[in-house]
């Protein structure tokens, strides 16, 4: 099955909402503010077979984009959902001339610390104490824009 991968609408905040309360890892956000950036930010939900199986949320900010939640749906993890999801947003950002995307994740998710470096994110620091329940490390990531090439992504 092919994943479809759009931007989300106001009326898929339910769906957001379920898969997020689903992921512990996840951060947790209010309805509000996921609304707030499905109308000002970028939310693109996956979709395979019309199941909604995973979103990615992100913001400008001074025209750099910093990822903030990547979920995918438990029945869907392990089948390259959150790649498809990430290499979409690359896509967008360097579309829209961003700079570069930032990150933060948590020291011991290797997963996702995988995931970003696969998809050409480096380490760049590190914030002691940033995380809690349990308290952890954020490692900070950034994927450069080489401004000569972002137009040919």
């Amino acid at each position: 099955m092919s994943v479809a991968i759009r931007s989300a609408a106001l009326n898929d905040l339910p769906v957001i909402l379920a898969i997020e309360q689903q992921a512990p890892g996840a951060a947790h956000w209010t309805p509000e503010q996921y609304n707030k950036l499905v109308g000002s930010g970028v939310v693109l939900v996956a979709q395979e077979a019309g199941k909604f199986c995973g979103f990615i949320c992100a913001k400008a900010v001074a025209g750099e984009w910093e990822i903030e939640n990547v979920v995918v749906a438990a029945e869907f993890l392990r089948r390259g959902i959150a790649n498809e999801l990430v290499r979409e947003l690359i896509q967008r950002a360097a579309n829209d001339n961003a700079p570069a995307i930032l990150l933060e994740v948590r020291e011991s998710n290797l997963p996702a610390r995988g995931l970003y470096e696969k998809n050409g994110f480096r380490e760049v620091g590190r914030r002691r104490a940033y995380y809690r329940n349990p308290v952890e490390d954020a490692i900070l990531y950034t994927l450069r824009f080489d401004p000569k090439t972002s137009a040919d992504m």
